[in-house]
């Protein structure tokens, strides 16, 4: 298949299954004129890419859960690790975005609002502490 039959068929852009070839992530054979032709292993790795991606691996996590996909050999503890780590690292993020939330909604509480020009949001800002 072409690839805006891949594209459509993977739910990723053309543009973004170009970049997966450029990088290695997929290698779809080309036909006599050249041309991409995608299989439909190529499509299921897209979409592996996709969720995984969805889920916030980075592409070179991406790529190892990819290589231990492709490994029948594969240990599940080495899969696990990988999302093991990806979620601490989700749990930091809340945590971080927790924090901001608060530190947001505290100046925007201490702000008046009004036509004066003093404004805490402001003075945080510019204060730097």
């Amino acid at each position: 298949m072409n690839i805006g039959q891949a594209s459509e068929r993977s739910g990723l852009p053309s543009k973004t299954i170009r970049y997966y070839e450029d990088i290695g992530l997929i290698r779809p054979e080309r036909g006599g004129n050249g041309y991409r032709d995608y299989a439909e292993t190529d499509v299921h790795k897209l979409r592996f890419l996709q969720r995984s991606r969805g889920l916030g691996f980075s592409v070179e996590e991406c790529r190892q859960l990819l290589a231990l996909y492709e490994d029948k050999g594969r240990a599940s503890a080495d899969v696990r690790d990988i999302a093991q780590t990806k979620l601490t690292e989700v749990d930091r993020k809340i945590r971080e975005l927790t924090e901001l939330r608060r530190t947001l909604e505290h100046l925007v509480h201490a702000c008046h609002g009004n036509d004066r020009p003093d404004c805490p949001i402001l003075e945080e800002l510019s204060d730097g502490s």
